[in-house]
């Protein structure tokens, strides 16, 4: 098991930044891929983006492609989005989600139920 504390969240007008870290605690951080998750008002959570445990592979929602980026550090056992160019559409509640793997480059699928550890979220608020 791992546990999971996000931070980052806050409210930034539409075509700005901002970066969410995930911070993990537990034990062999670097053996679990994290990813994020979020859920818009009134709308179903939806995957954003996952990346393994080397950091050599990731994935991204269809959305997140071109404006988002994961990336970790091991050392720091955090994991971080880079969100740019963000839209009202953007505005959720944004989940860091953990995985176990024995390999490297692996990265789980982009359901929830590929997951066995969510933090709590932060919100994100995108103004038009």
């Amino acid at each position: 098991q791992v546990q999971l504390v996000e931070s980052g969240g806050g409210l930034v007008q539409a075509g700005g930044s901002l970066r969410l870290s995930c911070a993990a605690s537990g034990r062999n951080f670097i053996s679990y891929a994290m990813g994020w998750f979020r859920r818009a008002p009134g709308k179903e959570r939806e995957f954003v983006a996952v990346i393994s445990w080397s950091g050599g592979s990731s994935y991204y929602a269809d959305f997140a492609k071109g404006r988002f980026t994961i990336s970790r550090d091991n050392a720091k056992h955090t994991v971080y989005l880079q969100m740019n160019s963000l839209k009202p559409e953007d505005t959720a509640v944004y989940y860091c989600v953990a995985q176990g793997s024995y390999t490297s480059d692996y990265v789980p699928g982009p359901h929830d139920s590929d997951y066995e550890n969510w933090g709590q979220g932060t919100q994100v608020t995108v103004s038009s």
